[in-house]
């Protein structure tokens, strides 16, 4: 391995949460980090006189650990997953969040929530191997359940929209990724990403949704590209759909699980690795590399002993080089990418 350039400076420890911190993510704006713990608490996370502080706790929604926080695109909402089998959607009012519905469906914990683009759909996935899509009403006041996914075999970890057309990604426990879309009024699952040698914890696409990365219990990453119908390169296509296929698999990085995987969504194309040996890694793209069917990645920084424990959750700030991570040692972490 090249010597490593970067360095990862820790510029703010939020402690709060009595328990796990499962996930980490940013409004739209950066402003604000929310925060999500085993102690059914989502914390938000904001600057004041130059320090990051606790703005605001949401609680007495969920009545077990919330597992997964995400922001709506106009920055309004918030929905949160939770093992009591509920998602809740948070409006923000007055500069105060209330929950104001609360989703109900699956059997058992829900593992993640993800909006789509245009804040119209939401995703949710949970240990009964069921993806759900559900149509976003009444500016954002309903939910109703749009379609039921069952093509997991197994418990499904992460669901996450494509940043630009109304395609939905998951990843399971069975080890495959599959690629979601809509047709003739209901969703269907139109490819199935097959590589992985174990569980697939977490997806990311690039800024233009050509590339998915995706990592894994087996220590690995893998980058996928999407492929149109009848492209050059001869990758078989069904039909108007397109294929996704591995070009570059990263290995040898991480000691165990890599639990989380963030593309940045800047010009430089930055991918942050979380992972239970307790490290994070920032990779990016060669720029010498200009094959895009092979691309190679290069590690630019890592910082050993990131938390004490499990690094569970990494989220890049929308525009800058700063990092959040969340630790099964309860903290919550800022840091800041320096690029040599």
């Amino acid at each position: 391995m090249a010597d490593v350039s970067g360095t990862l400076e820790n510029v703010a420890s939020l402690e709060g949460h009595d328990g796990t911190a499962w996930c980490v993510a940013w409004n739209p704006s950066g402003t604000i980090l929310a925060s999500c713990s085993a102690d059914k608490k989502i914390r938000l996370w904001g600057k004041e006189d130059g320090k990051w502080i606790c703005k605001t706790i949401l609680t007495d929604a969920h009545e077990r650990t919330v597992r997964s926080v995400q922001w709506s695109p106009c920055g309004n909402f918030i929905s949160s997953a939770s093992f009591d089998a509920t998602t809740c959607i948070w409006r923000k009012k007055n500069d105060e969040f209330d929950c104001i519905a609360t989703l109900e469906g699956h059997e058992n914990e829900v593992k993640s929530v993800s909006w789509s683009r245009s804040g119209q759909l939401l995703a949710t996935c949970g240990r009964d191997k069921s993806v759900w899509i559900w149509e976003v009403q009444d500016d954002g006041e309903e939910y109703d359940c749009a379609s039921v996914l069952n093509s997991h075999t197994q418990d499904v970890k992460r669901v996450q929209w494509h940043p630009e057309n109304e395609i939905l990604a998951s990843c399971s426990y069975d080890d495959t990724i599959k690629m979601y879309k809509e047709d003739d009024d209901d969703w269907v699952c139109f490819d199935t990403l097959e590589g992985h040698q174990s569980t697939v914890w977490a997806i990311s696409f690039d800024r233009t949704g050509e590339y998915l990365v995706s990592c894994s219990d087996d220590k690995t990453c893998k980058f996928w590209k999407s492929y149109p119908p009848n492209n050059q390169e001869g990758i078989v296509t069904n039909g108007a759909d397109p294929k996704w296929k591995c070009v570059c698999t990263l290995s040898g990085y991480h000691r165990r699980a890599i639990y989380d995987v963030h593309w940045s969504q800047g010009p430089r194309a930055l991918i942050a690795t979380a992972s239970g040996d307790d490290a994070i890694h920032i990779f990016e793209k060669d720029p010498n590399s200009t094959d895009d069917h092979q691309p190679t990645f290069n590690l630019v920084a890592k910082r050993e002993k990131a938390h004490e424990q499990d690094v569970n959750s990494i989220s890049w700030h929308p525009s800058e080089n700063i990092l959040a991570s969340a630790s099964d040692d309860g903290t919550v972490k800022l840091w800041k990418l320096v690029l040599g």
